[in-house]
């Protein structure tokens, strides 16, 4: 199931890109979750970084697109954005929020077609792995990408994620060659940091979203801050 959000103020242009995704839908054999929002700051207001795709219109009433979009980034680096406008000299601020490409209204399916096709491409590849938790008992699914940084407590792990919390019995030893080739990396003994949600770093600390702030040891800094550069590099190649 791919999540994707339409954020659309014309109702005409919402539609034509609900159809195009219905379209797609029966010629492909995919199946999307949509949801719909008539302005920026509709989605921003509550915003959980679940979808994979957004369709941003530029001119808006309240929060326009590339506002509404930058919120967005602060909290969710992986979402594939695509802006959906009349007016193409907008399209080089896209490379602000790491948007993926514009499409010119009206958008004909073709076009929209091959578009969706590289926002799911470019989706599937950024799509993280999941882990297999043992919480109370259970066994439960957590999704890596919307993991923000593994706490070590005694014998115990804590999981913080982006919208909950998972404890869970097991050790930073073994979580940290669990999480080896998935851009987690320690900040000190008690922190395993999920590098795609660093913001910052302070001399000390490093900066994550949600205005978190981890504490990175001095023995440790060097290691956290080459394996953050080879991270973002590979990003951005």
């Amino acid at each position: 199931m791919i999540r994707i959000g339409v954020v659309e103020d014309d109702p005409r242009s919402m539609q034509h890109v609900l159809d195009h995704l219905r379209r797609y839908e029966a010629e492909h054999g995919e199946s999307f979750e949509v949801r719909t929002y008539s302005d920026g700051r509709d989605i921003t207001a509550s915003y959980v970084p679940d979808f994979d795709i957004i369709f941003f219109d530029v001119e808006m009433e309240h929060v326009d697109g590339f506002t509404a979009a930058k919120h967005i980034r602060e909290v969710d680096p992986e979402v594939v954005l695509v802006f959906i406008t009349n007016m193409a000299q907008y399209a080089i601020r896209g490379y602000e929020v790491d948007a993926l490409s514009y499409l010119l209204k009206p958008v004909p399916y073709f076009a929209f077609s091959q578009e969706l096709n590289r926002s799911i491409e470019r989706a599937q590849k950024r799509a993280s792995d999941s882990i297999m938790l043992s919480v109370e008992g259970e066994l439960l699914r957590a999704d890596l990408s919307g993991i923000l940084y593994f706490e070590s407590i005694k014998h115990r792990m804590v999981a913080h994620a982006l919208t909950r919390q998972y404890n869970f019995v097991s050790t930073m030893k073994e979580m940290e060659a669990t999480l080896s080739h998935k851009h987690f990396f320690r900040s000190n003994n008690g922190y395993l940091v999920n590098l795609r949600h660093v913001t910052g770093v302070k001399a000390s600390s490093c900066l994550l979203v949600g205005d978190r702030e981890l504490q990175i040891s001095r023995p440790r800094k060097k290691a956290f801050l080459d394996a953050l550069t080879d991270y973002v590099g590979g990003r951005a190649g």
